[in-house]
C-alpha cells in the first residue's frame, strides 16, 4: 500500500512540474485564451513590469537581446515566447520584440494566463 501512495504522489508531482514553463522568470500575464503549445520548449523572452528583460533566465539589456538570442537559438528556430507582464510598459516590449526580429525570429508566440 505505502508503495502505490508513494507511485501515485511521485506521478503526479512530476505531471505537474512538466506543466510549468521552466524557462522563463514569473511574471503577472495578461487574461486571453489560447491553445496550448505542442512542440519543444522554445526559447522565452521575458519582461517584467519593471522593465527589465531576459531571455529564458538570463537577464539581458535591450541593446544587446539580439547577440545574446541569436546564440541561445537551435537551429531551425525561428519562433520565441514573449511572457511580458501585464503592467509591463509598451514600449520596451515592442523594443524587445524588434531586437528578436534583428536575431531572425519569425513568429512571435505571446503567453497569456487562462481565463
Amino acid at each position: 500500500m505505502i508503495d502505490v501512495m508513494f507511485f501515485l504522489l511521485v506521478t503526479f508531482m512530476l505531471a505537474s512540474l512538466s506543466m510549468q514553463s521552466l524557462n522563463s522568470i514569473p511574471v503577472n500575464l495578461p487574461q486571453g485564451s489560447a491553445d496550448n503549445l505542442q512542440q519543444k520548449e522554445p526559447v522565452t523572452i521575458t519582461i517584467t513590469r519593471d522593465s527589465r528583460v531576459f531571455v529564458d533566465k538570463t537577464p539581458t539589456e535591450i541593446t544587446s537581446m539580439a547577440e545574446t538570442l541569436k546564440s541561445m537559438l537551435h537551429e531551425g528556430d525561428k519562433s520565441v515566447v514573449v511572457n511580458a507582464d501585464s503592467a509591463a510598459p509598451e514600449g520596451i516590449v515592442v523594443q524587445a520584440m524588434l531586437q528578436a526580429r534583428r536575431a531572425g525570429i519569425e513568429q512571435f508566440l505571446i503567453a497569456v494566463k487562462r481565463q
